[in-house]
């Protein structure tokens, strides 16, 4: 796929969002507002038509979708999501504003389209999650994903952890929050000492999500620091 048809298919894409959230959509307007001339706009009409989108020309009025007619939404898997608001963070980081905005509203709408499931775990992933500014650092794990479904979906992790000295112990722990520093933090209730402790994940040498259930920390990531910091 060649830029010009990468550019069609985002308009395309574009034009059939806008007839969703729109009773009545002009080709000039779609023409100003994509940049392109109206006889382009007349050929994505046609495409998306045959493509079996419902369009209703109104002649000298302009185009609207079929009553009821709606796009399926995307399905997003919860490990996807998460992927998605990890990302989210990293990028609130960038300098570039408009970027922010760009990304932002982007993940917006594909927050819109989670059940409300996954969406409300996303919400709670993006509250628990913090970067700070040196991202040009190597962040090893091969258990991030596997600790955001323990933290979003409240159960118990037990783990196998080696501390400086490289003694290993076993906990079972509460995942809160995730910190990306020099390395991956995991802030977590450890059953073991009763209380909240930070857990490098890169010394974690075993992870075991368990079926087990703990109940929700009542705190925001805000509020823990303030507590415990």
């Amino acid at each position: 796929m060649n830029d010009n048809d990468t550019k069609r298919l985002s308009r395309l894409t574009a034009i059939l969002t806008q007839l969703q959230t729109k009773r009545l959509l002009t080709a000039p307007k779609l023409a100003d507002k994509f940049s392109v001339s109206i006889r382009t706009i007349y050929r994505d009409i046609r495409a998306l038509e045959q493509a079996g989108v419902p369009i209703i020309t109104d002649e000298g009025k302009g185009y609207s979708l079929m009553e009821g007619y709606r796009v399926p939404p995307v399905m997003f898997t919860e490990a996807q999501a998460n992927a998605l608001i990890t990302a989210e963070q990293l990028v609130l980081k960038n300098k570039d504003t408009s970027f922010i905005k760009d990304y932002t509203e982007a993940i917006e709408k594909i927050k819109s389209v989670l059940k409300y499931n996954i969406q409300d775990k996303a919400n709670l992933l993006s509250e628990r999650t913090r970067f700070d500014q040196n991202n040009h650092l190597e962040r090893k794990s091969s258990n991030l994903s596997d600790l955001q479904f323990s933290l979003t979906n409240f159960r118990i992790a037990k783990i196998e952890y080696a501390n400086e000295q490289n003694k290993t112990t076993t906990r079972h722990i509460e995942p809160f929050a995730l910190l990306s520093t020099e390395n991956w933090l995991l802030v977590a209730y450890c059953r073991l000492r009763k209380e909240f402790r930070f857990f490098r994940l890169d010394r974690i040498k075993k992870l075991e999500i368990l079926t087990d259930q703990f109940e929700p920390h009542q705190l925001t990531l805000q509020e823990y620091f303030e507590r415990y910091h």
